[in-house]
């Protein structure tokens, strides 16, 4: 269990109350629980979203769900985004793209990603029917974690020093995506049907393609481009939805 609130105070703000008990050994070996994780992050999005929308119209119960999926983060992943845009988008030599995402400073790319992520994630969710929405609410945060998983395990680590995301590298192994892909395949077609399913497929695309991409930039992971991972793969099952229905 203290995994799983590694886990949790790992990827989200929810409060624990056993939070200063959790240990680096326990941040360790959280990285199976990501999936569920997801699954939690998913379902408090679409039980907001579900209350919301019995009050406001549905652009401005939208914009307020996607502010709260993004709030439940702290806004991790998203500075994540931020950072790898301004690094991979720079047009310079590897480490130098390294140390401007080590800037705590924002760049115009990252400016721009943020504004893009937001703006499709709005753009894609508000034309969804709502089943169909607190569908595709629960699945994006599932495959944003699959995302990560895949990049942590998948690359090595792009940085010669240590940092936060180092700790996953001891005790990581294919068995986590492997099953965080079944854990989505499942959950999307339970919650979707076909819709699901493509979404989850869409998912799994293009956290390989970010992955592949970001290799091939940096040459490894990095804290932000894990979270760069998440937003994007995120952001790419809300639009395979919205395909499937139009």
């Amino acid at each position: 269990m203290k995994a799983f609130f590694a886990a949790i105070q790992f990827l989200t703000i929810i409060p624990l109350p056993r939070a200063k008990n959790i240990r680096e050994t326990d941040i360790e070996r959280c990285a199976p629980f990501f999936p569920l994780v997801g699954l939690l992050i998913g379902c408090l999005v679409a039980l907001f979203d579900y209350f919301v929308s019995g009050f406001f119209p549905s652009l401005p119960a939208t914009v307020m769900t996607v502010l709260v999926l993004l709030t439940i983060t702290g806004g991790l992943h998203m500075d994540g985004l931020a950072d790898t845009a301004d690094g991979v988008f720079s047009v310079r030599s590897r480490e130098r793209m390294l140390e401007i995402m080590r800037d705590s400073r924002i760049g115009a790319m990252g400016v721009l990603a943020i504004v893009f992520i937001i703006a499709l994630k709005i753009a894609a969710l508000l034309p969804l029917p709502l089943p169909q929405r607190l569908a595709i609410l629960v699945l994006m945060p599932i495959g944003g974690r699959f995302a990560m998983l895949l990049m942590l395990t998948a690359l090595p680590y792009a940085r010669k020093d240590g940092g936060l995301a180092t700790l996953f590298i001891k005790r990581r192994t294919w068995l986590n995506p492997v099953f965080a892909i079944i854990f989505l395949g499942a959950a999307g077609w339970f919650l979707g049907a076909w819709m699901g399913l493509i979404a989850a497929l869409a998912a799994v695309v293009a956290a390989g393609l970010v992955s592949w991409y970001i290799y091939h930039k940096l040459g490894g992971f990095t804290g932000d481009t894990i979270g760069a991972a998440a937003e994007i793969t995120e952001t790419v099952i809300a639009l395979a939805g919205l395909a499937f229905i139009h």
